[in-house]
């Protein structure tokens, strides 16, 4: 959808630009969470929550935090990263009810599902590393998507999110990340497919992009953080 490709190193087309938590994008695949109509197998949105919820058990106060991290921020024009089925988008909408919001996925099967659940925003078919919409943006918000990227595969998304954020708009992002110490129950992971990244790499990558990061959340090897763009 006029989107121009960066220059970067590209990862497996399935898992690039999916709203999927780590490990999900093989039981796609596998049809873990996929149920038979006719001839063809539809995604079924009740099942794929149910295995999200058991591989992170605190996915739902995650997702809330996430959203609670971008209240501050008087948002107008959102941008969602790896929409997957509209969960973060949701969230995010329910706390900036005037805000119109754009999500993006590789997944068309992710999207049908988040069009259905939010009827007013507008979702289109792109990789997480194809350049997104000009914006400007007053908030640009992912979960669970970034860690399909390699480090500088990161590095050149947040430059590019960056370049579309509004002065004093937010970037905050939930997702996977390599934890600092051992990690009692560590999410799933696919070797080749989930990337991910410490949080000191991450917002290294934030600040040279010219962005001003923090932590929101850290636990195990799941973290929140929220990078702002100085105002004009």
């Amino acid at each position: 959808p006029g989107c121009a490709l960066l220059a970067r190193p590209r990862v497996t087309a399935a898992a690039a630009g999916t709203g999927h938590p780590a490990g999900l994008v093989a039981s796609v695949r596998r049809g873990r969470y996929r149920r038979r109509m006719g001839n063809q197998w539809h995604l079924d949105p009740p099942g794929y929550l149910r295995l999200v919820r058991s591989e992170i058990p605190a996915y739902d106060r995650l997702q809330d935090a996430l959203a609670e991290a971008t209240s501050a921020v008087p948002a107008e024009a959102i941008l969602d990263l790896g929409s997957g089925t509209g969960v973060t988008a949701q969230r995010v909408l329910a706390r900036h009810p005037d805000g119109a919001l754009v999500g993006l996925d590789a997944s068309d099967d992710m999207l049908v599902h988040a069009r259905r659940l939010l009827p007013d925003a507008t979702f289109l078919v792109a990789d997480l590393g194809d350049r997104p919409p000009a914006g400007p943006f007053d908030l640009v918000v992912s979960a669970f998507a970034i860690h399909h990227l390699d480090a500088a595969g990161k590095a050149a998304l947040f430059r590019q999110v960056a370049a579309v954020l509004a002065p004093g708009g937010r970037f905050v992002f939930l997702d996977v990340v390599v934890p600092t110490t051992q990690v009692a129950r560590p999410v799933p992971l696919e070797a080749g497919v989930d990337l991910p990244s410490s949080v000191d790499d991450q917002l290294g990558w934030l600040a040279a992009a010219g962005l001003h990061p923090a932590v929101v959340l850290a636990e195990d090897d799941l973290a929140i953080i929220a990078a702002d763009r100085p105002g004009s």
